[in-house]
């Protein structure tokens, strides 16, 4: 077996198991008082953020699921910050992280390897 497969068989088991827990996530209230985000602030990861708008749980927010976010995010016409502000509007994530260039590279980075795994599916 390809350690790619058996990597992708374990994403696949982990996403399923991991979909309820954090499709029910809420937010932590991160503000600290002068507008800077508490970084001990418990909120989603950036995996989960691309894994739930994979699985379709953004979809009211205007993000496709599935082949179609990937393919609208490897041609360009959707991004990382879509998926994130997607996410601040489903009330997932507080809007600070929108500032937080860390977060945001790493959502994309997570998009990249989504459409990665998926890529190798095929």
């Amino acid at each position: 077996m390809k350690l790619t497969t058996l990597f992708n068989s374990a994403f696949i088991i982990a996403s399923i198991a991991f979909a309820p827990g954090i499709a029910g996530a809420q937010t932590a209230n991160t503000n600290n008082g002068d507008g800077q985000i508490n970084t001990d602030a418990k909120y989603l990861q950036p995996f989960n953020i691309a894994f739930l708008a994979y699985q379709g749980y953004l979809k009211e927010q205007g993000i496709p699921s599935g082949g179609t976010l990937l393919f609208r995010y490897q041609s360009g016409s959707l991004t990382a910050k879509d998926v994130v502000q997607a996410a601040v509007r489903a009330n997932k994530v507080p809007a600070q992280v929108l500032n937080d260039p860390s977060y945001l590279n790493t959502v994309d980075l997570q998009m990249t390897s989504l459409s990665n795994t998926n890529d190798s599916c095929n």
